[in-house]
């Protein structure tokens, strides 16, 4: 056995056990997002002369807003903001506070005790089972999600308890439908609206709900609110924090990401029960060092400014009216979302006197391979596939073109449902 050889065996055999162990790197599968990529691949060189129109990216077409920007080089040039932030800055947690108030009605948050900031949700969704979970201790997660939390609570040897979000029930996991003894024995619920796929939103009634059922089984809410401020149609952002009681079993988590088309930047804010903050601090001051402080005065900057988040919603609004009348057109049955850019459409059963699809992931297949346009399936609780208006277009009228295309490729044949 040569050296490489052995080192790789020695290599192989120590991988731990929640990341596939000693057959990690084996599987064969092949993933969702990789099937899209390679199909997205395949077109293109199928197709090299027609546009690939992308329908299926999860994150915003277009830079930060101009001031947010500036604002970042004016704090970057500045030599006090160079050092470590650890577990942030005061003005960036006073600005969140302040941001919850205005934009969601959230009275008495102590920006000091009660947030902290984060690089970005995801961060915050993976270190927080760290705060809670033990071996054998459940995570309650709805399908279809993001699964990040959940990922973490296997890593730490926990469970996860999955409720199925339905159309019937207005995509809102049924509390009653979680056995007494997964309910007993959960630590954390974790919600996220507006949803990511659905793009359904919550009520105040149901995070009531929420409250009753989190403290009469003494669990943990984690509710991720990335799309909360892009709203429609007069629907006014919704947080969790606003409901009485909230802020006795759970946190929000907030990101500029969506909201602040400031995806890459990554920055946003953990926001409640003031335990919780704490001891996600005390994990989180283990895992990172903080978010430069010029990103965290840039993102205070844009957290005073709401109108920003309010004009990108005013955007989104218009595509998904586009989109929701294009594809009824064609026999879908799709509806406009309260919130978020994601547009949930239950996938045809096939095309008239020709292909059946059996999945979800079998239309959005058919979609990209013959048709150009690229969807996210979602096959956890039903067939469907996600569109996003987040597509790259310019303007109004550079949006009109893409969604007369969509609409003109999918017209040559009939769809039955």
């Amino acid at each position: 056995m040569s050296i490489e050889q052995y080192q790789a065996t020695f290599i192989q055999t120590n991988f731990a056990d929640r990341i596939g162990g000693e057959g990690y790197g084996k599987d064969t599968s092949i993933y969702k997002f990789e099937k899209i990529k390679r199909a997205k691949a395949s077109a293109k060189q199928d197709f090299p002369n027609i546009e690939l129109i992308d329908m299926g990216v999860g994150e915003p077409d277009e830079m930060a807003d101009e001031g947010i920007v500036s604002r970042l080089a004016l704090e970057a040039a500045k030599e006090e903001n160079r050092g470590y932030s650890d577990n942030g800055i005061p003005e960036f947690k006073a600005a969140a506070a302040v941001y919850l108030k205005e934009v969601f009605q959230v009275d008495g948050i102590d920006p000091v005790t009660e947030i902290v900031h984060s690089i970005g949700s995801k961060p915050a969704l993976a270190m927080l089972p760290s705060v809670f979970i033990n071996p054998g201790d459940i995570t309650i997660m709805t399908i279809p999600g993001y699964p990040v939390l959940g990922t973490h609570t296997k890593y730490l040897g926990g469970q996860v308890y999955s409720v199925e979000l339905k159309k019937e029930n207005n995509f809102l996991p049924d509390l009653s439908s979680i056995p007494e003894e997964v309910a007993r024995k959960a630590k954390l619920l974790y919600l996220n609206y507006p949803n990511n796929p659905t793009g359904a939103s919550a009520t105040p009634e149901f995070f009531s709900e929420v409250v009753a059922w989190a403290k009469k089984y003494d669990v943990v809410v984690i509710h991720d609110a990335p799309y909360a401020a892009l709203t429609y149609d007069g629907v006014k952002p919704l947080s969790f924090l606003s409901v009485p009681g909230a802020k006795d079993v759970g946190v929000e988590l907030h990101s500029l990401s969506k909201s602040y088309n400031m995806t890459g930047w990554r920055i946003g804010f953990v926001a409640g029960n003031p335990l919780i903050v704490k001891a996600f601090s005390d994990v989180k001051d283990n895992n990172d060092s903080g978010q430069f402080i010029a990103i965290q005065k840039a993102a205070a900057y844009g957290l005073s400014r709401p109108e920003i988040t309010e004009a990108i919603a005013a955007k989104y609004s218009r595509r998904h009216n586009m989109l929701v009348d294009a594809l009824n057109s064609l026999g879908f049955k799709a509806e406009k979302p309260k919130g978020s850019f994601f547009l949930y459409v239950a996938a045809p059963k096939g095309v008239k006197g020709g292909r059946r699809f059996e999945s979800g992931e079998d239309f959005s297949q058919f979609l990209i391979r013959e048709k150009l346009i690229s969807t996210v399936p979602w096959d956890d609780a039903g067939a469907f596939v996600r569109f996003s208006v987040t597509f790259v277009a310019k303007g109004e009228e550079e949006e009109k073109r893409v969604i007369s295309e969509i609409q003109r490729r999918l017209s040559d044949v009939e769809f039955e449902f």
